[in-house]
């Protein structure tokens, strides 16, 4: 296919005159049938890789993302160009499901965007199995990595399905990758090295700066700054929800047009604040990190990381935002020492203690071979977070310990048009007899038949996915109104007698294993803030791109570089502990272990303590949040 061609199709379905740099060289490897990896810096234009290519090939293209509702408006823009683009989703009404569900069986769509664990639901799989999958796009790719800042265990499963699916490409997107986590991808999909395509993360429009700060000096400093510079549109990213809301406030005070957006406002006003933003009515957004994905605006002129970022890929992918219409854009950090303490508890208050490992893989293996199971339940029993749950499992999965057999609806329920005759006399004497044995299974209420699932693969004498795909033909005939519910998850024991010790000393390992890799990213951004040399050459040295000097960043302009504090002394009330452990008796399941006391102190939320509704008030949730959690889980295990 020749340039011409390529470029008559981007005037003619997207309007661009010419291809960003890295995108005609990745849509070329894809469409020679190859399978590519982007990795180009945030906001230059990844999607159009497989937007575009996705028209030229026969089949559908599915594309993968961890931040399905990001994409709501890329899609909205694809079918606003007469592009056939469709999502599914748990937030589709079920009339919407079934509309999408028949576009996709009637081979109508070119697009549909799914998140990682749709491609392990059976209703999903029954439905794509057969279809020409052309091209299978995994945006965040980096999550498959254990490198990678953001690893989720089931990416490592999409390179499975990639073989089960009969995928004939793939293509691996990300923002931020060192060469690493690039490795990891390519060697995962099975990506040539030659056919990935990094157009490099410099970005000379960006000024990078860096300002020391006690906590005290903080509010007083942005206000200087905002009154200082030439107003433009600006984000100020910060930590939790409530300083998106205060520091909001304190713009709006001095005269500034801020709003705060963060994930527990309502979905209206998030999208409002958004709209707002992105047409200038509202210049300046106060936001945690659940801003700016997926958000296209060219003329953001100031990046202020009020609070320290977590590490390098996450200041890379937030300052990213600024620029994009080339002209200068300054990113500042805000540096100051006990922001560790915030970031450091976050990563702390995800790894599981070894008790609640032990007594999950127990409740899993104690199962035999038939495990049926749902993460949420394993969630609360054990008190480790549903993520995390998640994690262990595919571990075990990894190891050779289970078999994954897929997620499935414990109760599948229909509401039937017609009646069963008239049903029956649709279809062929065998398939008659199929479906008499089938509904000889259902137990009808009022309205809605169940379906014993299980007696009917027993009555009929046919596997489970046969039985669902008699239930969705009876509904696209229009037959019957079908509804799923009770996900659940379905794993095979493959081992007996394993070292149950030695598994959880490996497991829990792993698990400390990425608490040190994320607690190495935040003492890097402690190191970043008090560079002496190049701050531009900082950062892309971090992703195998050094630079000898950028000659525009605060150092380089001639900034004395920061020296921070020591941090503030963790000084522990003498009560608390008395206290705690007071607490703990009255609440053994929730609060016996160290690692979940000092959570609750540390005022991090638990599965446990979340269910518990007389906890959640208590005035000890969050009564040491300042103080490192180590420091404190050290202190409450020597009292144990």
């Amino acid at each position: 296919m020749h340039h011409v061609n390529l470029l008559g199709v981007l005037k003619s379905q997207f309007g661009f005159d010419q291809f960003r740099k890295g995108q005609l060289e990745t849509i070329e490897i894809l469409l020679a049938g190859r399978s590519a990896a982007a990795i180009f810096p945030t906001g230059s234009g990844k999607s159009l890789c497989y937007q575009l290519t996705a028209l030229l090939l026969p089949g559908l293209t599915l594309v993968v993302s961890p931040l399905l509702a990001l994409m709501k408006d890329q899609i909205d823009g694809l079918q606003a160009k007469n592009i056939k683009a469709e999502r599914l989703d748990s937030s589709l009404t079920e009339e919407k499901y079934r509309e999408v569900s028949n576009a996709i069986r009637l081979r109508e769509l070119k697009m549909l965007f799914v998140s990682p664990e749709r491609l392990t639901n059976e209703r999903f799989l029954n439905l794509i199995r057969g279809q020409q999958i052309s091209l299978l796009a995994v945006d965040e790719a980096h999550c498959i990595s254990a490198w990678g800042h953001n690893f989720r265990p089931d990416y490592l499963k999409l390179a499975q399905a990639v073989d089960s699916l009969k995928v004939e490409r793939v293509l691996a997107l990300t923002a931020t990758a060192t060469p690493k986590v690039s490795d990891d991808m390519a060697k995962a999909f099975g990506i040539q090295p030659s056919d990935v395509v990094n157009t490099g993360f410099y970005r000379p429009n960006l000024q990078f700066r860096v300002s020391a700060c006690q906590a005290s000096e903080r509010e007083q400093l942005l206000v200087k700054r905002f009154k200082e510079r030439p107003a433009a549109p600006a984000i100020v990213y910060v930590h939790l929800q409530k300083d998106a809301e205060h520091i909001a406030n304190l713009l709006l005070a001095n005269g500034f047009n801020a709003a705060p957006y963060h994930a527990g406002l309502p979905t209206e006003q998030r999208t409002a604040t958004q709209e707002a933003f992105m047409a200038g009515d509202v210049p300046v957004i106060c936001a945690t990190i659940a801003f700016g994905m997926g958000v296209d605006k060219a003329d953001i002129r100031y990046i202020y990381h009020y609070h320290l970022a977590k590490g390098f890929e996450s200041y890379l992918q937030e300052t990213g935002r600024a620029g994009r219409d080339g002209a200068p854009a300054i990113c500042e950090l805000f540096a100051c020492i006990d922001d560790c303490t915030t970031l450091e508890n976050f990563v702390y208050g995800d790894t599981p203690d070894p008790a609640s490992i032990a007594s999950l893989v127990d409740e899993v293996l104690d199962a035999g071979a038939e495990i049926d199971i749902t993460a949420y339940e394993l969630a609360r029993r054990h008190d480790i977070r549903q993520l995390v749950v998640s994690t262990l499992l595919t571990h075990l999965e990894l190891f050779g310990i289970l078999k994954f057999e897929g997620y499935y609806y414990s109760d599948v329920r229909f509401e039937s048009h017609h009646q069963g005759r008239e049903i029956l006399a649709q279809y062929s004497d065998k398939q008659g007899a199929f479906l008499r044995k089938m509904f000889a299974c259902c137990h009808k209420a009022r309205k809605w038949i169940t379906l014993d699932v299980n007696a009917a693969v027993a009555s009929t004498g046919q596997p489970r996915d046969v039985v669902l795909r008699a239930l969705e033909n009876l509904e696209t005939n229009h037959h019957i109104t079908l509804q799923m519910s009770g996900y659940r998850q379905r794993f095979r024991g493959l081992q007996t007698g394993v070292n149950r010790a030695e598994l959880c000393r490996k497991l829990s390992a792993l698990f400390y294993e990425h608490e040190a890799l994320e607690i190495n990213r935040i003492d890097a951004m402690v190191a970043y803030a008090q560079e002496t040399s190049c701050l531009t050459n900082a950062l892309l040295s971090y992703f195998g791109e050094p630079i000898s000097s950028c000659g525009h960043c605060g150092i380089c302009m001639g900034d004395v570089p920061v020296i921070l504090s020591e941090r503030q002394g963790a000084t522990i009330k003498p009560t608390i502990l008395s206290e705690i452990a007071a607490l703990a008796r009255e609440y053994p399941a929730e609060l016996s272990q160290p690692r979940q006391q000092t959570r609750f102190l540390c005022g991090l939320n638990s599965p446990a303590v979340s269910a518990q509704r007389t906890l959640r008030g208590n005035p000890l949730f969050g009564a040491c949040r300042h103080i490192p959690f180590k420091h404190l889980l050290n202190q409450l295990a020597v009292e144990q």
